[in-house]
């Protein structure tokens, strides 16, 4: 069992190519237990292609992944799920003709701890309320607003009990109001001590939420520290963020 400040997952020489483009290349990075780490770059830098790899969804081409120690590269999905690594998608991915509460009943029957329907919809129903979904509950996926359904998705994922969650830009999309309610929904997620990855184009959440930032370009790690010392790096803001956003 991994404690607060032990490495809770370490990559190491990750690189992946599809066919001439190589997406990931040499990249090497640690997450301690119950940090939350952002991963910002431009679009294309190899975010995304970086949790498909810790999920399995992808097999890298080289490199280690180690979660609590052990190599994970070659574990199918459902294996690393019941490890108790969960994610959301960049494009939103709900069952749209189940409900809003079985989509999160099938998170924690099929996840690290599988369990009986009545249990799981118990626990359903409290994430739903915890995430603002509890009066949709019967509501088919496909009714829910692209809001909606991303937060139905962060139910879904916190419904495997997860000890390292990986968000993609889950906070996309959000209007300043529902921005507020989400940055504090991930700090409290943050503070049971789930470890969380978080690939997010909105500096204001990357500030107030990340305890270290890793920044890709064109598939390679270009800076890594604190969120004040990574946004002020001269080469990050030539290769992302520009000199308004640095400033803001």
């Amino acid at each position: 069992m991994s404690g607060p400040g032990d490495i809770l997952l370490s990559i190491r020489g990750l690189q992946k190519a599809f066919g001439g483009l190589v997406a990931v290349r040499d990249l090497s990075f640690d997450i301690p237990q119950g940090k939350i780490l952002g991963l910002i770059g431009p679009n294309g830098s190899g975010k995304t292609t970086v949790l498909n790899l810790v999920t399995a969804e992808f097999a890298p081409d080289r490199g280690t992944i180690l979660f609590k120690d052990r190599d994970i590269v070659g574990a199918k999905s459902f294996e690393v799920c019941r490890m108790r690594i969960a994610r959301t998608f960049q494009l939103v991915r709900v069952l749209p003709h189940m409900t809003t509460r079985e989509n999160v009943m099938l998170g924690r029957m099929f996840g690290s701890a599988p369990t009986v329907p009545a249990h799981a919809a118990k626990e359903a129903d409290a994430l739903l309320d915890r995430v603002g979904l509890k009066p949709r509950a019967g509501m088919f996926a496909s009714q829910l607003t692209y809001i909606d359904q991303k937060r139905l998705e962060l139910a879904r994922a916190l419904a495997a009990h997860p000890e390292l969650l990986l968000l993609d830009e889950w906070l996309a999309g959000l209007n300043p109001t529902e921005l507020k309610i989400g940055i504090d929904l991930v700090r409290q997620i943050g503070r049971e001590g789930i470890t969380i990855v978080m690939i997010e184009h909105v500096m204001e959440a990357i500030r107030a939420l990340c305890h270290r930032v890793v920044v890709m370009n064109a598939g390679e790690r270009i800076a890594e520290g604190t969120p004040d010392s990574v946004l002020s790096d001269p080469q990050v803001i030539q290769a992302y963020l520009g000199g308004s956003d640095a400033a803001a």
